[in-house]
């Protein structure tokens, strides 16, 4: 059986540069691929027992997420295990259906198998890492805030979206626009609806009949449709603050024969099943598998010793917008099932 040192040896490094490599450490890109070479080259695997007990970790990473059936957190979850497979350590998923008590056992866990690190996507704004900081256990947090807890994390611009969204179907010619967002517990749902307060503006009086908070799910978002339809003076537009609360919404708008762009919707995230989407839609890309990427390397940094302030890291959106042709369907369709000619402006807009 190969040894580190003859894996030192070969690829013309100290064994302490190979032992860095292998944990994860920060080494230069030349050296950490001469150091690989020369371990496959020469079938070396690592005495991970051993190295469990001398530096009183596992090579386990948790990753935590709220709901594993959204493809969001799948590519992320490709992106964690991407970059930790090739730090020679592997990825423990865990899903906590956005429950709180659900979450705190998979983080005791977490704990109590000596996990060498964690990244984190919060059930709620409540959760309590504490117990995790004090014992030093690195801790990352993805896609939704630390709140309160010094520790890295690594979002998307939740603000910016909401009011690029809004504003893209303002710009298109809606004027009643309704919003639709996740539950009150999560910051993420309360900043993208604070994009779209700033786009309608109004008083908070005249936003309130078109705000949902629902669960980021797709019945979640059928139910909030269904209601903001049933109003006596409907939205002509909707903001859908996830991919599968969007997916929910356009179910009942297709069943009422009220498609876009006759409606307009823009979706926060990438609807999971384009290919079925209807034209006319706006969407805002997030940059899924790059979070996850992201944090992996953070957390990986944090393992290998890094003690530098903690840092928030806030990855760039895209908006994708529908085409002029898409658009332009708008009063035809709205002509054809009977639709209600739409006021110059609207109690919010």
């Amino acid at each position: 059986m190969s040894t580190i040192y003859e894996v030192a040896t070969l690829a013309g490094v100290s064994p302490a540069t190979v032992s860095r490599v292998l944990n994860g450490a920060a080494v230069s890109a030349d050296k950490a691929d001469r150091v690989r070479a020369a371990a496959e080259s020469l079938s070396f695997t690592p005495n991970r027992t051993a190295r469990t007990l001398r530096r009183q970790n596992s090579e386990v990473i948790a990753l935590v997420i709220p709901d594993i059936e959204n493809p969001f957190f799948t590519s992320m979850a490709r992106g964690v295990e991407d970059i930790a497979q090739e730090a020679g350590y592997s990825v423990v998923l865990c899903n906590t259906d956005e429950d709180a008590e659900k979450e705190a056992r998979y983080l005791g866990i977490a704990v109590s198998e000596n996990m060498a690190g964690i990244i984190l996507a919060t059930a709620s704004d409540n959760v309590d890492l504490s117990g995790l900081l004090r014992r030093n256990r690195p801790v990352v947090a993805v896609d939704r805030g630390p709140h309160g807890f010094d520790m890295d994390a690594v979002l998307v611009d939740n603000l910016s979206g909401g009011r690029d969204a809004t504003r893209a179907l303002v710009e298109q010619g809606f004027r009643r626009i309704a919003c639709i967002t996740g539950p009150h517990s999560v910051e993420t749902a309360e900043l993208r609806a604070d994009g779209w307060r700033q786009v309608v503006g109004g008083t908070q009086a005249e936003q309130e009949p078109y705000l949902r908070y629902a669960d980021f799910r797709v019945e979640g978002g059928r139910r909030a449709m269904a209601d903001l339809l049933a109003l006596s003076e409907p939205p002509d537009a909707v903001f859908i603050a996830n991919n599968l609360m969007s997916v929910g919404a356009l179910q009942v708008l297709i069943e009422q024969g009220r498609t876009p762009p006759q409606v307009g919707v823009a979706s926060f995230g990438d609807l999971p099943f384009p290919t079925l989407a209807p034209i006319g839609i706006t969407v805002v890309h997030l940059p899924a598998r790059n979070l996850g990427v992201t944090a992996a390397r953070l957390l990986l940094e944090r393992i290998g010793g890094d003690r530098r302030p903690a840092r928030t890291v806030v990855l760039p959106n895209e908006i994708e917008e529908p085409d002029a042709a898409s658009l332009n369907m708008k009063s035809i369709s709205a002509t054809l099932v009977g639709s209600p000619s739409t006021p110059e402006r609207g109690p919010h807009a």
